[in-house]
């Protein structure tokens, strides 16, 4: 049987969500927890990788057992035994045939940045006290929106078969207590590309890209011309879609 498990978690402390030799991550934790908890090894499959810092407001992952089991307790139990920085929402049972990564239609990421100084948000947004001209960057989102190939905003030597991707969503929103945020939603993501879209977002806000620049970069497949690499503490995976009809019970 295979369950599913949505979840949430801050990324502060792991180095992303993948099991990495002498490193402790998202995965590694549950995977532990979920054997004792089960009696038995069990292995899980992520919705995907997150980097070092990165947080998930909602993040999916399977497993396969033999077991028939309750999702409440074991969600309850399993929040009883993991690391606070880890949040258990659900635990409920699919089709087999149902992948985490692969099944996935949609994912959505926040970028948080505060423009003002905040001891309670340091390490969950990153702080740009300066101007920017949010119209424009909208306008630059809009633009990365009608591309597909998205090498430039990818990490160097990274192994896909290829870099397109679908963006349906890009935009910017002023939020309130000094806050923006951008988000972001596309079939899939490649590795750093979404901090590298907002690296390069502000420098058009900042008035240092324009639109034919942006449209050059996009062209140019080259990393190296894109903006840098934003810090992880201020991005969230916020949400992942499936088809319902591979889902038996809540």
């Amino acid at each position: 049987m295979r369950y599913f498990i949505r979840l949430g978690y801050n990324g502060k402390n792991y180095c992303g969500w993948q099991k990495q030799p002498n490193a402790p991550s998202v995965q590694a934790e549950i995977e532990t927890k979920l054997s004792t908890l089960l009696r038995q090894e069990i292995e899980i499959v992520g919705c995907g990788r997150t980097d070092t810092g990165v947080h998930a407001k909602e993040y999916f992952a399977h497993f396969d057992t033999n077991q028939e089991i309750e999702g409440p307790v074991v969600c309850f139990k399993l929040n009883a035994m993991l690391s606070k920085d880890i949040v258990i929402y659900e635990v409920f049972l699919v089709e087999p045939s149902l992948h985490a990564r692969f099944d996935a239609k949609l994912r959505e990421y926040e970028y948080w940045i505060s423009t003002l100084p905040d001891p309670f948000l340091h390490e969950l947004s990153y702080l740009y006290p300066r101007p920017l001209n949010m119209e424009a960057m909208n306008k630059a989102a809009a633009l990365i929106m009608s591309h597909t190939d998205f090498e430039c905003f990818s990490k160097v030597h990274t192994d896909v078969k290829t870099f397109n991707c679908k963006i349906s969503y890009a935009h910017w929103q002023v939020m309130p207590n000094n806050k923006l945020l951008f988000t972001i939603r596309a079939d899939r993501f490649l590795r750093n590309m979404v901090r590298a879209i907002v690296g390069t977002l502000l420098e058009v806000g900042k008035g240092k890209l324009s639109m034919a620049q942006v449209e050059a970069i996009l062209l140019s497949k080259n990393r190296s011309e894109a903006g840098q690499s934003m810090p992880a503490h201020g991005l969230y995976l916020s949400k992942i879609s499936y088809d319902s009809k591979f889902i038996l019970k809540p």
